[in-house]
């Protein structure tokens, strides 16, 4: 077998399944990003969401024992969506980052990759091959880099020259001792754009991130969200693109390649209101196809209630006074009372004062009390700027 004349036959047969950028690499240890990484978990800085043993994150021949080489494929998504609904003040919507935008990009690169190990073993029956896609045990931005799709942004995104960071990755780790491509020069420079526009600092430096700061980590949490966090969330439902979207190298970067990956405005820009009340058999069809969807509804409503607080929508008050009286979920009842103060309409201090006689969970009576507390300094707010009696 040339292994040469083969990666040449599996680059021209990429293109024509849907592949729009492929690299090899060696399959060695990556023994610098395993310390990067035993760092990272000893300042606390992971997402809990990665594969716990390093060692394995690290290491491909503890994946595939024969492995030779690593393939490295990345497909580009889009970065704006046509006919995009807008929100009104009585309709208020949030919204999904790009990277769940369309089909879950899980099921879109494993189909790829299914192919190409179809496409492998008919030429190299012998061939040993695993292939993986974000979830699998592999950091798959340090395969990318070092098969030279691009290079790792500071942003701690893969960043390609033809479609900025805008890409979902995966590999495939074979047997096949394939020769490897050169990875890729930064081109980041001094720039610190991504690191100066993270909304809660999550970027400590260049290529570190803190995942417990992450706003894409904390719309995937389920419990309550830090206090100095709430107001950082804005109208996210799921995920954050901040740091892309003022990546030079994503300026005028919008792919439009694959049709599965096309949203559907209504879907990714949902009405906010409608969430706080959806089944989990409604949530199932309408969300369900989503990458967004993979941690249930629940963090999805609770963003939802977020941001109707960050909007301040008063039209949200009866709704949210019904999560808080009959949701059997705590952080739902306890959220919406959080909401409620921040929204400001005084005329629920009653409600939340029922609430707090009838509730037994002491984090939602915790939350009552700072629903209160917003809307005593907003009732002191306006009495501070009433005119004196003369």
């Amino acid at each position: 077998m040339d292994a040469a004349a083969l990666k040449q036959e599996i680059i021209e047969y990429s293109k024509t399944i849907g592949i729009d950028k492929i690299g090899f690499a060696s399959a060695d240890p990556f023994v610098e990003l395993k310390e990067r990484l035993r760092r990272q978990q000893e300042l606390g800085y992971q997402s809990g969401f990665e594969e716990p043993d390093i060692e394995k994150r690290t290491n491909p021949s503890l994946l595939l024992p024969e492995a030779k080489s690593i393939i490295a494929i990345a497909l580009a998504y889009p970065s704006k969506m046509k006919n995009a609904p807008r929100g009104t003040k009585t309709e208020r919507r949030g919204i999904f980052c790009r990277a769940s935008w369309g089909k879950d990009y899980h099921d879109v690169l494993r189909e790829r990759l299914e192919k190409l190990e179809a496409f492998i073993l008919e030429r190299v029956p012998h061939a040993r091959m695993k292939s993986m896609v974000d979830t699998g045990e592999l950091a798959d931005r340090a395969v990318a880099e070092r098969a030279g799709i691009g290079w790792s942004g500071k942003n701690c995104s893969i960043i390609t020259p033809e479609f900025g960071s805008y890409v979902y990755l995966g590999e495939m780790i074979t047997n096949i001792p394939f020769p490897p491509d050169e990875p890729i020069e930064s081109r980041c420079g001094t720039c610190t754009k991504c690191i100066d526009a993270c909304p809660t600092g999550a970027l400590v430096q260049g290529g570190q991130l803190n995942a417990q700061r992450c706003i894409s980590f904390l719309t995937q949490t389920k419990g309550f969200l830090a206090d100095e966090f709430r107001d950082k969330i804005g109208n996210r439902l799921y995920g954050c693109d901040t740091c892309q979207m003022v990546c030079p190298e994503n300026k005028r970067k919008d792919f439009h390649i694959h049709p599965e990956m096309e949203p559907d405005p209504e879907v990714v820009k949902p009405k906010l209101i409608p969430l706080l009340h959806i089944s989990n058999r409604e949530f199932k069809e309408k969300f369900g196809s989503l990458a967004g969807a993979w941690r249930g509804k629940k963090p999805i409503q609770r963003n939802a209630i977020l941001a109707l607080a960050h909007y301040k929508d008063k039209t949200a008050v009866p709704h949210l006074l019904k999560l808080l009286k009959e949701d059997s979920r705590p952080v739902i009842r306890g959220t919406a009372a959080w909401a409620l103060g921040k929204i400001g309409d005084t005329r629920v201090v009653s409600d939340l004062e029922e609430a707090s006689r009838m509730e037994k969970d002491p984090e939602v009576l915790s939350e009552i009390q700072k629903g209160l507390q917003l809307l005593c300094s907003k009732n002191e707010e306006k009495g501070k700027n009433r005119s004196p009696l003369t």
